[in-house]
């Protein structure tokens, strides 16, 4: 029995063994997979994103021109910053941009998807045609709004004004043109949200003697508030990145009326060739960003919300 069993033994013995070491690499397969898969997009992300805002946090020390060597110069272009009236006065368009964005589309695309949910037909038309500005590209837009309102053959011809060339204008001007292609776009995202509801919701209010607005306001609103939240921050946050449309129709101008800190930027990178400045610029809009998303996760820490 002892020399019959002893080679049965030896083979079960060895397969055990095999079908563990295929077992834990197995395990270890499952356990490392997903980074198999991230590692080349991560490593992308490296190249794209993590090196260029290095480099720039350390241009920004320097007074590097875009060519040539870069020397050290200390906070001297953060220092220069806060003493530069263009970047004041951007800074302060910045802020205009991102109340007239929280002021006026938001509650438009709320209003106009309210309205859109109590439609029963031709909802997925009306949505196309809210949407389709947002999906046109930012040049088109701009030059076809550019075309309209010329002070030379346009609307401007007809009424006698150039809002584009008007100091107190071109900002508000260039805003609402923005805004045109893009509150469509949160009546279509609000809508989605609203019809996540539970319709009960709407029935129980409704048997209660609850009227339009008393539904819009206790059920609708706190219904879509990790939307409304959240488009709420990304629009604040996006404010301050503006850039397409302020420089197709004006780029920053007439005299600066229209500046902002992405054109700022721009400017002082590639038209002055500052470009240790403008990365302090650059870093400086990081920083806003990352502000205000560390602000957002501790106000929904301590209010406990759910987004």
């Amino acid at each position: 029995m002892s020399i019959v069993g002893g080679p049965r033994l030896a083979s079960s013995l060895a397969r055990t063994e095999q079908r563990t070491r295929i077992s834990r690499a197995w395990r270890a397969w499952r356990t490392w997979r997903g980074w198999v898969f991230v590692l080349p997009l991560l490593l992308v992300n490296v190249i794209i994103i993590v090196v260029p805002a290095a480099l720039s946090v350390y241009y920004s020390f320097t007074d590097w021109r875009g060519f040539g060597q870069a020397h050290l110069v200390g906070l001297d272009n953060y220092l220069r910053l806060a003493s530069d009236p263009d970047f004041i006065s951007a800074f302060v368009h910045n802020i205009v941009w991102m109340v007239y964005f929280l002021a006026i589309p938001i509650p438009i695309g709320l209003a106009g998807a309210f309205l859109l949910l109590r439609i029963r037909r031709w909802r997925t038309l009306f949505q196309l045609i809210f949407f389709a500005p947002y999906v046109i590209a930012s040049v088109i837009t701009s030059q076809i709004w550019k075309n309209l309102i010329d002070p030379n053959y346009g609307l401007g011809s007809f009424f006698g004004f150039n809002l584009l060339g008007d100091y107190n204008l071109a900002l508000p001007t260039i805003a609402t043109i923005n805004m045109w292609a893009w509150w469509g776009f949160l009546v279509v995202v609000f809508f989605g949200a609203m019809q996540a509801i539970n319709p009960e919701l709407y029935e129980a209010a409704q048997i209660d003697g609850a009227g339009v607005f008393a539904m819009f306001w206790s059920i609708m609103l706190p219904g879509i508030r990790p939307t409304l939240m959240f488009l709420g921050l990304m629009t604040i946050i996006w404010s301050f990145l503006a850039f397409d449309y302020v420089y197709i129709l004006t780029r920053g101008g007439p005299a600066g009326a229209s500046d902002v800190l992405a054109t700022l930027l721009y400017r002082d990178a590639f038209s002055a060739a500052e470009v240790g400045y403008a990365s302090a610029v650059g870093v400086v809009l990081g920083a806003i960003s990352a502000v205000i998303v560390g602000l957002w996760l501790v106000l929904r820490r301590l209010r406990k919300w759910d987004i």
